[in-house]
């Protein structure tokens, strides 16, 4: 039974720990945070819904980028009570299926597996192939892992053993057998008398077969080809004889990864930035039936809470449910979960993630699995992802190496500019440059952007596109050294140049937007599109890189100093002066005898000291300082 405690369809309530604390009971239960017009954004299950919500506020829990996202768009919540835990974890699967919140992991691939159906009932059955599991009596077998894969089976049962091949379920008489008798591949009970004990024998073998007992149905079928041989019967005996062979060809093929007899699902999850990849082994008797895999984009969650969410949507009452589920990363109140789904499945189904032995082999193989086709994934995501910027930005060809291009300074002063480097999509910092900006003078943004692409084009390799960080007038600098380097040489291939704006807040914007050569407007993409993503990620490294670099220079070149152009006074007897004086203007109003008491000062160096410092005091001078980020820093 399931209610709602306030006797009401919805009472919702704010986002408040203190208020929350006082109406939320330590009791089994379904959550519900509430977004923008009330819309669902997240729904959870708790056994005690007290403890559950409220450590959602506690600052721990915030480290998840997920949760910190959820919470933030999160304008109140609701939450229903249940009798039982179990009866929350149904609540909590429909409400799920129902809503399909934002901040919920949703298992997009819900199609059912092939299956085959066998009905024992009938008195002469047929084996079929359906992709819903009824409780109608009959024996399913599966699931398979592909279309491909049932119809592997189903071949091999067709051409070994001889049940009919008609799809009616109930049996219809034929004035003469159809094309699978002439081939030897069907009784043909629908023309022919065949006695429903000789069918039957048929039946139990194929049910044998798809229960993975090869041996016992081996066993059988050479007892019975000696009988036939001992009557005398050579004809049916050399009809077993193949069936025999058949049968031990398709055994040899079968990969067997456990002694244990036994029906398991093997399930390993492997993790890669936002990328989440499930594998899921099928394991019947022993024997590997085939894999299904799961793909779980743009998520941050925890791998316990993947694992978690799948098992929830995929085991609940679609699929055939084995006894034992292994996996590969641990979930919370697994016991319970468990008895959810033993409870769907009518038998005892554990839920264990082992540690050692046998089983923990079986889950390293999943998660291999999963860790293969991860890597796959992240390729193809790669390509498709600049494949998508080439088009989308008009590009002369698939950026593979991107250069971000920005400067920074202070009214002009300590002028830097920094070129950072991306290959496939990820940094590459070992190709990072640091440029000091030399030719122009004052605040003149344009002209030290196209200094820094005049130098960086001297030095090859070249990308294929650079991106400008600003408007259509730091694009139009760039382009213009591009086209006089293509004057100037005309052999040579520039690479592709855009700019990244930032939204103008007066005009509505909202988003950034990109700017490409020859086009009046800037292309406009949605806020979370991954080609703007990536050119954000490439922007706002830049300006990291100009920032970081542009104070480390100004740092540097404050803590200089007049004493520095002084012949006699190094790093030593500098500090010793500051030590001393506290500062270069008590050191300038200093008299000799002072000087000369400092440590390693004598009269004539006092008298240099003095004459350095006469009518002045702290004075800055610009240097050239490396900076050691272990990148290259062009002076």
């Amino acid at each position: 039974m399931i209610f709602n405690p306030m006797g009401r369809d919805r009472v919702q309530y704010r986002l408040d720990p203190e208020s929350l604390g006082k109406v939320l009971p330590h009791s089994p239960g379904v959550y519900l945070f509430l977004g923008p017009q009330n819309r669902v954004i997240y729904v959870g299950k708790a056994k005690d819904l007290s403890k559950r919500v409220l450590s959602y506020f506690r600052s721990a829990n915030h480290s998840e980028t997920k949760t910190a996202r959820m919470l933030k768009m999160a304008k109140g919540l609701e939450f229903i009570l249940t009798l039982t835990e179990k009866e929350a974890f149904i609540l909590e699967n429909d409400l799920v299926k129902k809503f399909k919140p934002r901040y919920n992991i949703i298992l997009r691939d819900d199609k059912q597996y092939p299956c085959l159906r066998l009905d024992i009932r009938e008195p002469y059955p047929h084996l079929g192939i359906v992709r819903k599991i009824k409780k109608d009596g009959a024996l399913y077998f599966g699931p398979f892992s592909s279309a491909n894969a049932v119809r592997s089976t189903t071949r091999i049962i067709s051409r070994v053993f001889k049940l009919r091949k008609c799809k009616n379920r109930k049996l219809l008489q034929r004035a003469r057998p159809c094309i699978n008798f002439q081939m030897d591949r069907c009784l043909a009970p629908c023309s022919r008398p065949v006695s429903t004990e000789t069918y039957r024998e048929m039946v139990e073998q194929v049910r044998l077969f798809l229960e993975g007992r090869n041996t016992e149905l081996v066993a059988a079928l050479k007892k019975e080809m000696s009988e036939a041989a001992t009557h005398l019967d050579f004809e049916r005996a050399a009809d077993i004889r193949d069936r025999i062979s058949a049968i031990e060809k398709t055994v040899e093929r079968q990969h067997v990864v456990s002694r244990r007899m036994m029906d398991q699902d093997i399930i390993g999850i492997a993790e890669k930035g936002d990328l989440r990849q499930l594998a899921v082994m099928f394991v019947r008797q022993g024997h590997l039936l085939g894999t299904r895999h799961f793909l779980f984009e743009d998520s941050n969650a925890a791998l316990s809470e993947v694992m978690e969410a799948f098992l929830k949507q995929y085991y609940s009452g679609q699929v055939f449910i084995p006894g034992t589920i292994l996996l590969s990363e641990p979930v919370e109140e697994s016991e319970s979960l468990g008895e959810w789904i033993s409870e769907m499945a009518e038998k005892k189904v554990t839920i264990h993630s082992p540690r050692r032995g046998e089983k923990k082999k079986l889950v390293q193989i999943a998660v291999a699995n999963a860790g293969n086709l991860l890597a796959g994934h992240q390729v193809a995501r790669k390509e498709a992802l600049l494949e998508s910027t080439r088009s989308l930005l008009h590009l002369k060809k698939i950026p593979r190496t991107i250069e971000g291009l920005d400067i920074s300074n202070l009214q002009g002063a300590n002028a830097v500019g920094v070129v950072v480097a991306f290959k496939d999509g990820v940094p590459d910092k070992r190709s990072y440059l640091n440029y000091r900006i030399k030719h122009v003078d004052g605040i003149d943004d344009y002209g030290m952007m196209s200094e820094v692409v005049a130098r960086r084009l001297a030095g090859p390799p070249l990308p294929d596109l650079f991106l400008v960080d600003g408007g259509k007038g730091h694009l139009a600098a760039v382009k213009k050294v591009l086209d006089q380097k293509i004057e100037i040489d005309s052999g040579i291939t520039v690479p592709d140049v855009v700019s990244l704006a930032k939204p103008d807040a007066f005009l509505g914007e909202v988003n950034d937007k990109v700017y490409v050569p020859g086009r009046k407007n800037p292309v406009r993409l949605a806020a979370d599109h991954p080609v703007l993503f990536l050119m954000m990620r490439v922007r706002d490294e830049a300006h990291r890189r100009a920032v970081t670099y542009h104070q480390k220079l100004r740092s540097r070149n404050l803590t200089r100093s007049i004493l520095d152009g002084i012949p006699g006074v190094g790093e030593k007897r500098k500090q010793a002066l500051l030590r001393q004086f506290k500062g270069i203007d008590r050191i300038a109003k200093a008299e000799l005898e002072e000087l000369c008491a400092v440590p390693g000062i004598n009269r004539n160096l006092a008298l240099k000291i003095m004459e350095g410092l006469s009518g002045g005091g702290a004075q800055e001078q610009g240097g050239q300082t490396q900076v050691d980020e272990k990148t290259q820093d062009v002076i």
